[in-house]
């Protein structure tokens, strides 16, 4: 397995892609046609397909979709197509464990060390006493993956339910040592969502993904969501180094799924942003006015919030936002959300980094981001 297959995403839109930081368009304008931006972002590069979405006022405007599904085939990419957001699925993770805090099954104060007691002799001394915001700000202290990959390599022909696989990948991870101090600056890790997923089924007993489709997705109707890693017939297919990604071990193991690892198409992805933006306003269907704004407050003096980053100017516009990126390794996936105007963008790639895939969805999202948020002002 290649290191770059893992679920991963920067923590704030500026550090997710080339170009980001770049001043975007200098007033408001109507989104240019899809020939003016997601070709253009794909041009000069190897990105087979792209697809974006502009959110206006908490209304998704239609879907742009550019390029082909897969290397090789004839196939357009189409507006509803899946795409796999990688890790920005982790504001879904943290929304699940949300809604569970709510209704008393888990606690944000609760020490790691009494959520998973089982565990508690075998880990490291400075885990027990981390949080459920720990975890899904990143300030837990835990390394970004479990370094030894023969243990997350065996997990590719483990038979066992995704549960007993995720007890004891964590059990293991638990066990190193840890890369920072618990509540200090953040450390990306794609392990404290599989710790909280965790958490979750052990509270519950049920399991993460069954969890998550009852409280989050049927809820917001989002029908389209798959946990199978590889497209199927008649859907964008991942990309790397040149190929179609349709190889074992190009993608994480299913039971990686907490930190980001299902397939969706863009309505539905925005209508999970559009449930947050709302939220803020008193008007989510699943969370309190005050558990969503706790979700989106950077935690400590950080801008790393539970499952998104925060922004004050992304890409020099004017925010506040909630952003992230995610990836794994055969995708790329961004999003901005300007939740105090209810204004933001998705953008889906079916390759990443070592086919530019990052550089595509990076150009796509300035382009329509400058078409929903003005400028920063200056001075």
């Amino acid at each position: 397995m290649n290191r770059r297959s893992f679920a991963r995403a920067a923590l704030g839109l500026g550090a997710a892609a080339s170009g980001l930081g770049a001043c975007a368009s200098a007033r408001l304008a109507a989104a240019p046609a899809e020939s003016d931006v997601l070709a253009e972002a794909r041009a000069g590069g190897a990105t087979p397909g792209i697809a974006a979405l502009v959110i206006r006022n908490l209304e998704p405007l239609p879907e742009l979709v550019s390029g082909v599904r897969a290397l090789g085939s004839p196939e357009l990419v189409a507006p509803g197509d899946r795409w796999h957001p990688g890790s920005n699925g982790k504001a879904m993770t943290a929304t699940l464990i949300a809604r569970l805090v709510e209704q008393g099954a888990l606690s944000w104060e609760r020490p790691l060390a009494e959520m998973l007691p089982r565990l508690a002799d075998a880990m490291q001394e400075p885990y027990r006493g981390v949080t459920l915001p720990d975890l899904l700000a990143h300030r837990a202290g835990l390394p970004e993956n479990i370094t030894d990959m023969e243990v997350f390599n065996s997990f590719y022909a483990d038979g066992s339910p995704h549960t007993a696989q995720r007890l004891r990948y964590i059990e293991a991870c638990l066990r190193e040592a840890p890369v920072g101090r618990a509540r200090a600056e953040p450390s990306y890790s794609n392990t404290g969502f599989l710790i909280a997923g965790a958490c979750a089924e052990a509270a519950t007993g049920r399991d993460f993904e069954s969890l998550l489709a009852e409280l989050v997705f049927t809820p917001l109707g989002m029908r389209s969501v798959s946990y199978e890693q590889f497209g199927g017939p008649g859907e964008p297919r991942g990309h790397v180094d040149g190929r179609v990604a349709d190889r074992e071990r190009d993608v994480n193991p299913r039971m990686f799924a907490p930190a980001g690892a299902m397939r969706m198409s863009l309505p539905d992805w925005a209508r999970f942003c559009i449930e947050h933006m709302q939220g803020e306003r008193g008007q989510g269907r699943l969370l309190r006015a005050e558990t969503y704004r706790f979700l989106h407050a950077g935690q400590g003096e950080t801008d790393s919030a539970l499952g998104w980053g925060v922004a004050a100017n992304p890409m020099n516009l004017r925010g506040p936002a909630l952003t992230h990126a995610g990836s794994d390794g055969n995708w790329y996936a961004l999003v901005c959300l300007f939740h105090e105007t209810g204004n933001g963008v998705l953008v889906a790639a079916n390759a990443a980094d070592s086919m530019g895939g990052d550089r595509s969805a990076g150009a796509a999202i300035q382009a329509l981001a400058g078409t929903v948020a003005a400028p920063k002002s200056v001075g």
